[in-house]
């Protein structure tokens, strides 16, 4: 569904702004976010036109064997076809989705300065300098016809950050003009927080789990990709015991930056639970872990603002409100579009990227210093 925002951010509307798409495909394996965004890559950004595309479970299982795959290879040997499959895979689903939103949108591919393709991870272990997301930026650029950024998070692993997250410096953009601090958190496959201070002060850190366990638990005892609005959640139970051994993981005495891979935290804990307690437990443990993220603010936000998709599930807005303080709100009610977030995001990483301008920084990533990346591909057939 095709649907339009409204204004974003601030500054002065002398700014040079470049209409820049950005794609997302996260770790929940759900889709692809595709959103339209102006922006100068500083202050302004005004958010377009937007289109979800759900992958069909075909493609999600292979993006599974993919990720599968990715977890055994070694740096330098080479590729397993799972992952060469699910690359190409991706690359044509996201052309099609430019295209499709290009149509809806009735704009030219001439008209886009470019887009901002994020790919679809299936490795990430930053502490051996390791980010993988597969997606081929010049295979995309030359299908579409758009010069294409991609492989945003590499220069920051290598120089040492986390890679992760990402999307910090969007946040700090949308939360200019509300009271500060506050802090807006995404829950996608995997849960992060950017803590927005009063002098615009950012904190970044993934805190844990967010939907993937729980899509995962769904799939497997229901047969849905998703507890859809927390219904199996709802008729269970949390098992306090198993959320209190999970939460001793010593992920969370770590102080930020730090980030997560998908698979990071084995389910292996709720396994005897009944489908139903066990989705409640999961749900449990995400809001918990991003309850435990408060340890590490300098001080008590005004507000917490939820994105991504784990908004959409009844039981654990219910436990984030019973965790954080002083409110919780979505990010519908900041005024902003929680689902397409990332997907902008990276629209505006993008034209930062052309214009060689930071992509993270070491209070966000952990990197060394305030640090440019991306990797620009043009089109062989840019009019």
């Amino acid at each position: 569904m095709l649907s339009e925002g409204m204004l974003q951010g601030c500054g002065s509307t002398m700014a040079e702004l470049l209409k820049a798409i950005g794609l997302m495909s996260g770790t929940s394996l759900d889709g692809i976010d595709a959103a339209i965004l102006d922006t100068d890559g500083v202050n302004l950004a005004v958010a377009g036109p937007v289109l979800a595309v759900p992958y069909h479970p075909w493609a999600r299982a292979m993006l599974h064997e993919a990720l599968a795959a990715a977890s055994q290879v070694t740096p330098g040997a080479p590729i397993p076809g799972a992952i060469v499959k699910a690359e190409r895979l991706i690359t044509d689903a996201h052309a099609d989705a430019v295209r499709h939103l290009l149509s809806e949108a009735k704009l030219e591919p001439a008209q886009i300065a470019c887009v901002g393709f994020h790919g679809q991870t299936i490795l990430h272990r930053p502490a051996e300098r390791r980010t993988w997301q597969i997606g081929d930026g010049k295979l995309l650029a030359d299908s579409i016809g758009i010069p294409v950024v991609n492989e945003f998070r590499l220069a920051d692993v290598k120089a040492g950050g986390q890679g992760a997250p990402f999307v910090p410096l969007y946040h700090q953009v949308l939360t200019r003009g509300m009271d500060l601090p506050v802090v807006v958190v995404n829950i996608g496959g995997v849960a992060n927080v950017t803590y927005v201070g009063a002098n615009e002060e950012l904190i970044a850190f993934d805190t844990g789990p967010g939907n993937a366990a729980l899509d995962d638990w769904a799939l497997k005892h229901t047969g849905e990709a998703i507890d859809r609005d927390g219904k199996l959640a709802a008729a269970g139970r949390v098992d306090q015991g198993v959320l209190e051994f999970m939460l001793d993981h010593p992920i969370f005495r770590k102080p930020p930056p730090k980030s997560l891979d998908r698979f990071d935290f084995p389910m292996a804990a709720v396994e005897g639970l009944s489908p139903e307690d066990g989705a409640a437990t999961l749900a449990a443990f995400t809001a918990a872990a991003i309850g435990k993220s408060q340890e590490h603010l300098p001080e008590v936000p005004h507000c917490w603002i939820i994105c991504g998709g784990g908004r959409h599930n009844p039981v654990l807005m219910g436990e984030l409100r019973a965790r954080l303080k002083p409110k919780v709100i979505t990010a519908e009610e900041a005024g902003w579009r929680g689902d397409f977030l990332e997907a902008e995001a990276f629209a505006y990483l993008a034209v930062r990227s052309i214009k060689h301008l930071p992509l993270s920084l070491p209070s966000t990533t952990g990197v060394p210093y305030p640090m440019p990346g991306g990797h620009l591909h043009e089109a062989a057939n840019r009019n």
